[in-house]
């Protein structure tokens, strides 16, 4: 079953259609967001997962969208990635990943790069430290824009938490800085929304994460070293991601958003 949040008043904007979904298995969220105001009712998914491709896909039939984009926030270790199905069940859908990854997909976005769905855009902000090509997606800023901001922070800023630093390029400082200075700069009460959860929450807000958050308001280096057990999937979805999710795919070089 799908896990609609009901937490955000962005999602009683006139404009906004906005869904977190949830697969259990490797305690993922997925986000679909899509402009209501505009006739093709344009959507995009952050961060789908291979398992419940189908499932989202109802949805987006379901409500009428028609979807455009599927983007990822980083090259995950812990599930494949649902772009490239998606991009096989779903004409014209393009998969977007940052230039920093490394990977293949669609289109490539940087640092400031905005993604359009209709008349409503996210804003994308680098967030290494996980990874070296992490990046937060954040809802415009704006009067046509939906208020309060939602950022979608990959594993970069978890709840009460954050991503892991000790491999795929991972700097314990970088992350510290990257949470700081492009998340924890929003407006205190821009909504959270994480890659995954593994306790049951569903949103927070910076001003939350701020006070809270016991790894990221605490000396930077003493509190990463936490002992986590090698991610059971990586040897399988690491590969996987860096090709879409399709390890047989074979495609030209991604190209920039702006192209």
């Amino acid at each position: 079953m799908a896990n609609y949040s009901t937490s955000s008043p962005s999602s009683q904007s006139s404009k906004l259609l906005f869904r977190q979904l949830f697969e259990k298995e490797s305690s993922t969220y997925t986000y679909l967001l899509a402009d209501l105001s505009h006739p093709d009712k344009p959507a995009l998914l952050v961060d789908p997962v291979d398992k419940t491709v189908d499932r989202d896909l109802s949805v987006v039939k379901d409500l009428g969208l028609k979807l455009i984009y599927a983007i990822n926030t980083h090259i995950h270790a812990d599930h494949v990635t649902g772009t490239g199905l998606l991009k096989g069940k779903v004409p014209g859908v393009k998969s977007i990943i940052s230039k920093a990854s490394n990977s293949k997909a669609d289109l490539f976005v940087d640092h400031g790069d905005k993604i359009h769905i209709g008349n409503l855009f996210l804003e994308v902000r680098a967030t290494p430290g996980h990874t070296l090509g992490c990046v937060t997606y954040v809802t415009g800023d704006g009067p046509d824009q939906p208020q309060p901001r939602m950022a979608f922070t990959g594993d970069a800023l978890l709840i009460r938490g954050c991503g892991r630093t000790d491999f795929q390029g991972g700097s314990s400082s970088q992350l510290y800085k990257s949470v700081h200075s492009q998340i924890f700069s929003l407006p205190k009460d821009t909504f959270i929304y994480p890659a995954h959860d593994y306790r049951g929450f569903t949103v927070s807000t910076v001003g939350e994460e701020m006070l809270y958050n016991p790894r990221l308001t605490k000396d930077e280096v003493i509190i990463w070293h936490l002992n986590l057990p090698y991610p059971k999937l990586i040897d399988v979805a690491v590969p996987a991601n860096m090709v879409c999710g399709l390890q047989d795919v074979s495609k030209d070089p991604a190209k920039p958003l702006s192209a």
